[in-house]
């Protein structure tokens, strides 16, 4: 057993990600994976459990992964969003706060911002990989 608080961990800023093939602009993120497991045929984890921490104003821009996704807000305001794939306009947004939480299918696009000036927003996010028949691209 391992049993930690999340300060334990080391935090990440993420300042890029990829989507459709260029890197876009990421504001004020930083992630520390709690827990992690396995690795599936594109490198990432099996399954994988994440804090993050958006500061004030942050942003998550659309985006898109081959891994299922469940995020729970913890503290905070978000603007949770998913986007039309062909698009990359919104096409469904919700306001998001403690308690709430997001499920991502595979290569959905989809991203969020912390409605917050000055307080910063954290949530966890569980990650899994794709298996059986579900389609991806």
């Amino acid at each position: 057993m391992i049993a930690k608080n999340v300060m334990d961990v080391a935090g990440v800023r993420i300042d890029k990600f990829p989507y459709k093939g260029e890197m876009h602009e990421v504001k004020g993120v930083t992630v520390r994976w709690l827990s992690k497991v396995g690795n599936d045929a594109n490198g990432q984890p099996e399954y994988g459990l994440r804090h993050f921490t958006v500061e004030p104003g942050g942003l998550i821009p659309a985006h898109n992964h081959y891994y299922l996704q469940t995020l729970c807000i913890v503290s905070g305001q978000f603007e949770c969003l998913s986007y039309d794939p062909d698009t990359n306009e919104p096409v469904d947004s919700k306001i998001c706060g403690p308690g709430d939480w997001v499920y991502s299918e595979s290569m959905e696009p989809h991203g969020m911002r912390n409605l917050s000036e000055t307080e910063p927003g954290t949530f966890l996010c569980c990650i899994c990989s794709v298996y059986g028949d579900q389609e991806t691209i």
